[in-house]
């Protein structure tokens, strides 16, 4: 952990291997680590900077996560299972598996909650472009079908108003 004042490190945390990617809930009390290496997440408490129970199993090789603006749900993308995991942050469980493109790489939430944004890289498969899945939060299913976006894309924002990705 790093103090934003003073720019000096405060604490270290020992989560799992190959860590790819990190989220912190709305209220700041928890961060959600994808271990890619183990195929896991771990949860720990930012104000005691302690692991919160044991790593939880996701897809093979999860890169990114994204929580809900409410802080009920984190979204974890897959990239070797081509899925994005769906954490209840209340019990840190996979509540749901979504099958998204090939090879996910990052995601964002709208403002709203409402719709998470998957980028598929396509990387490595031959396929070309990338593409974009639209997943409905509230019942964990893909919006449509994909949208393409050309390139390798690496991430994805969405604007503070939600009006564009």
């Amino acid at each position: 952990m790093i103090a934003t004042a003073t720019n000096t490190v405060v604490a270290t945390v020992t989560v799992g291997n190959s860590r790819s990617g990190v989220a912190v809930t709305p209220d700041g009390t928890h961060a959600y680590v994808a271990n890619a290496g183990e195929n896991t997440v771990s949860v720990f408490a930012t104000t005691s900077n302690t692991v919160v129970g044991s790593p939880i199993p996701v897809g093979v090789l999860p890169r990114m996560i994204a929580i809900t603006p409410d802080g009920t749900h984190a979204y974890v993308v897959n990239d070797s299972s081509g899925t994005v995991s769906v954490i209840a942050t209340a019990t840190n469980t996979v509540g749901a598996t979504v099958l998204v493109g090939n090879t996910p790489a990052g995601i964002a939430i709208t403002p709203d909650g409402t719709r998470a944004y998957v980028v598929n890289c396509n990387c490595f498969s031959g396929i070309g472009a990338g593409t974009v899945s639209v997943i409905d939060t509230a019942s964990n299913t893909v919006v449509g079908t994909p949208i393409p976006v050309g390139g390798e894309p690496e991430g994805v924002a969405v604007t503070p108003d939600g009006r564009r990705a």
